[in-house]
């Protein structure tokens, strides 16, 4: 990854994941700005009334209030100057059926949540080094979900 600065935003209603999140991008050697949204609504509303700058990459948890991660996929690729951003569904939840449905909707990867933070900080940098090169590898049932 380059040094420059990445502009992350993170879409996640449970408080502490995000504190979690937040602990582990500290922990990289990385330069970052972070945008903590905690529901569907929001994270769309900001996104599509032009914030100043577009997240560089979209961690987005399947189960928020107001409207599901499916549905924000939905939107965001849907959108034209929405849809370059990578979405990497960051949820709980592993469930091989929805899977499928959310790589057809166009999420880039998924991480099913660690329970070790040395998992969490270990998938962030991979999603990271996997969606800022320059020409980011497209995801296929082999490498959509993200390990720690």
């Amino acid at each position: 990854m380059e040094n420059k600065k990445i502009h992350i935003l993170l879409a996640d209603d449970d408080i502490d994941d995000c504190d979690f999140f937040q602990d582990a991008i500290d922990e990289l050697e990385i330069q970052y700005d972070l945008k903590v949204i905690h529901n569907g609504v929001d994270l769309m509303a900001y996104l599509l009334f032009d914030p100043e700058v577009f997240p560089d990459i979209i961690f987005l948890d399947l189960n928020m209030p107001k409207k599901s991660g499916s549905e924000c996929v939905t939107e965001i690729k849907s959108s034209s100057k929405l849809s370059h951003i990578p979405v990497v569904i960051y949820s709980t939840s592993l469930d091989h059926s929805v899977l499928e449905n959310l790589q057809e909707l166009g999420a880039n990867y998924y991480i099913q949540k660690p329970a070790e933070f040395s998992g969490i900080k270990n998938v962030i940098q991979k999603a990271l080094a996997i969606t800022q090169t320059p020409d980011m590898p497209s995801s296929s049932k082999d490498n959509f979900i993200i390990q720690p």
